[in-house]
């Protein structure tokens, strides 16, 4: 008689806008859908209100008045290079404020929304999806988008709700993930370490290390190294999908794919919520989860 195997490890990346999932731990994703992870990605807006970063694009009266509906195509190409399965949470966009002074968040969009009611949606898909690890950006959003920093507030406040079964009960049993992770792949060693190698070959790089100490980018807060080297090549062609959002001429893709293996494999995270005991530094998001029996159900 055939035993059931294992059950699969189940990984939720929580991010602001469609292509978020592609500069962010794609080749992270990558990596553990090549090895039998199920691997959910959740959107917490359209971005409706983001630029045509493409210089190629930015004219074309087609993709500005259609954006929406083109980076919703976009996000299918990626999520189907990835190999992710992926949902919509249906928040409005708030566009990115610039001016001094700023001017006020458009009425209606996701960064004026209360984050303990916003996160009542994505405490429905932790507890359908019941993710062993979440990711999502750090309290400054990674850099200071709002919807980012907003994206952060309910991930963090849904990882908390999701395991109380005294909130949000309509939403399904209580689950708990077991770690909690931001993400923190700009940072001054890595962009140190590209420069480096980048002059050893005689190269320019285009990609300036960040020099403030107290920037979100510092260093100092990385406890968790993924070594997904052999998957940036997905990495690149993820974000790639996303046309409107990407130069492919620019500074994403100025350092070498074999530079970027040799400089610096993998992407790097802040563990900060554990359910499980662990040894920092990491090499592995599911650290102290795979010898633990996870089903049927992971509830602390």
């Amino acid at each position: 008689m055939n035993r059931p195997g294992p059950a699969p490890l189940r990984l939720m990346h929580v991010h602001a806008h469609p292509d978020d999932e592609s500069s962010k731990g794609a080749a992270t994703t990558a990596k553990y859908v090549a090895e039998g992870v199920e691997v959910m990605v959740v959107t917490c807006t359209g971005g409706e209100r983001g630029d045509v970063l493409n210089p190629k694009l930015a004219h074309d009266p087609e993709v500005i008045v259609n954006i929406a509906e083109i980076r919703r195509r976009e996000m299918a190409e990626a999520r189907s290079i990835l190999g992710v399965d992926q949902v919509w949470l249906g928040f409005v966009d708030s566009g990115f404020p610039e001016g001094d002074p700023l001017p006020p968040l458009p009425e209606g969009c996701f960064g004026l929304e209360d984050p303990v009611v916003a996160a009542g949606r994505l405490v429905k898909v932790m507890r359908d999806f019941r993710p062993h690890v979440v990711t999502t950006y750090d309290e400054r959003g990674g850099y200071p988008h709002p919807d980012h920093v907003q994206c952060h507030n309910i991930t963090v406040e849904a990882f908390r709700a999701a395991a109380d079964p005294s909130l949000w009960p309509e939403h399904g049993p209580a689950w708990q993930a077991a770690k909690l992770y931001y993400h923190m792949g700009f940072h001054r060693r890595r962009y140190a370490a590209l420069e480096e190698l980048m002059h050893e070959h005689g190269l320019e790089s285009r990609q300036p290390a960040p020099t403030r100490d107290d920037d979100p980018f510092s260093d100092g807060r990385i406890t968790t190294f993924v070594h997904c080297g052999d998957y940036f090549h997905v990495r690149d062609a993820a974000l790639r999908a996303h046309a409107t959002q990407i130069d492919p001429d620019g500074p994403w893709f100025a350092v070498p794919l074999e530079i970027q293996q040799a400089g610096w494999p993998t992407e790097d995270y802040q563990l900060v919520i554990s359910k499980v005991p662990t040894m920092i530094p990491e090499d592995d998001l599911f650290k102290g989860l795979r010898q633990v029996p996870l089903e049927p159900e992971f509830v602390i």
